[in-house]
């Protein structure tokens, strides 16, 4: 379900100058990069790329749904990791993404692991916001 902008409680603000062959910054500094496509696709890897980008908040986010699934459960998830792989390649439609979230949970059996990625794929609004758009494959 999506939401209102009536109840955004924050708002990133990015821009990217030239593309894939840039510079991208957060309005308040926080973030300047330069952008540049991977040796794979043809650029020279002297910056950061799109995918990395969405890799890093991917997992970021998947981590934090991953807590708050924890804390609904009663369930240890610190030392958990959360990686995500961004592949990007050719579709029917030119190009297409697809992703794969890993989770290692230390403390916790791995029937509970399982539960509390499954879970947290669910909750996680990058998760929400790609279901169905493209593949994401989660692994424990």
């Amino acid at each position: 379900m999506s939401i209102q902008q009536s109840d955004v409680l924050y708002t990133a603000v990015a821009t990217a100058e030239n593309g894939r062959d840039g510079r991208v910054a957060t309005d308040d500094g926080k973030l300047d990069v330069v952008v540049n496509p991977p040796k794979e696709m043809g650029g020279s890897s002297a910056g950061t790329n799109p995918e990395q980008l969405f890799a890093a908040a991917y997992s970021a986010c998947f981590q934090g749904a991953l807590g708050v699934v924890a804390r609904q459960e009663n369930a240890d998830v610190s030392g958990s990791t959360v990686t995500a792989e961004v592949g990007v390649g050719r579709n029917d439609e030119g190009f297409g993404i697809i992703v794969k979230i890993s989770a290692t949970i230390p403390n916790v059996a791995a029937a509970t692991a399982r539960e509390l990625v499954a879970k947290a794929h669910q909750v996680c609004p990058y998760s929400k916001a790609t279901r169905g758009n493209i593949t994401v494959d989660v692994v424990v």
